[in-house]
């Protein structure tokens, strides 16, 4: 089997990183893998471990690889990856367990939404304060750059993101479902 080409969202949280996967799913007829992370706090609380981040990075690596033979059109989305829970344990813990930096089956593109959205506070939100916000991107980016990785910056309002977003994607190789 040939691997698809893999595009994760990448970001803080309540930048639409869902929306505009399950929106790009659509647009080029394809499948998209949630966010492991949001349903394991969802269960477990938000006062979470680092042993924690590594379950659910775990979790969502797992999600992924099992979603590769579903991917249609050569194309396979991710809500997140485990480079975000890195983040995550850069965030809550100023440090990450070693599993984070050992981790390379990264995505083929990452799409970053910008912080330009109004936060919408939920129950599994934590960092919405604006300095919070904006250290969270900051260290999102620094990250990519770090590992070398290739990303967009997805900004404006819903439109102009799915817009941006179908553009990179298209440009990374992959063109929308006839």
């Amino acid at each position: 089997m040939i691997r698809p080409m893999i595009v994760c969202l990448h970001g803080p949280e309540s930048t639409g990183k869902s929306t505009l996967a399950e929106a790009l799913a659509r647009h080029f007829d394809t499948i998209w893998v949630p966010e492991f992370g949001r349903a394991y706090c969802e269960q477990h609380g938000t006062d979470f471990s680092m042993a924690d981040l590594v379950a659910m990075a775990e979790g969502q690596y797992a999600a992924t690889l099992a979603a590769i033979p579903h991917a249609r059109n050569g194309l396979l989305l991710l809500d997140t990856d485990p480079l975000m829970t890195a983040i995550w344990a850069d965030m809550t813990f100023g440090a990450r367990d070693p599993w984070f930096d050992r981790f390379t089956d990264v995505a083929d593109l990452y799409l970053v939404p910008g912080i330009d959205l109004p936060f919408v506070q939920d129950d599994v939100r934590l960092y919405g304060d604006e300095e919070e916000r904006a250290r969270f991107y900051r260290l999102s980016v620094e990250e990519l750059g770090r590992r070398g990785l290739p990303w967009v910056l997805i900004d404006g309002d819903a439109d102009a993101r799915l817009g941006k977003a179908v553009a990179a994607i298209a440009a990374a190789g992959t063109k929308p479902a006839a």
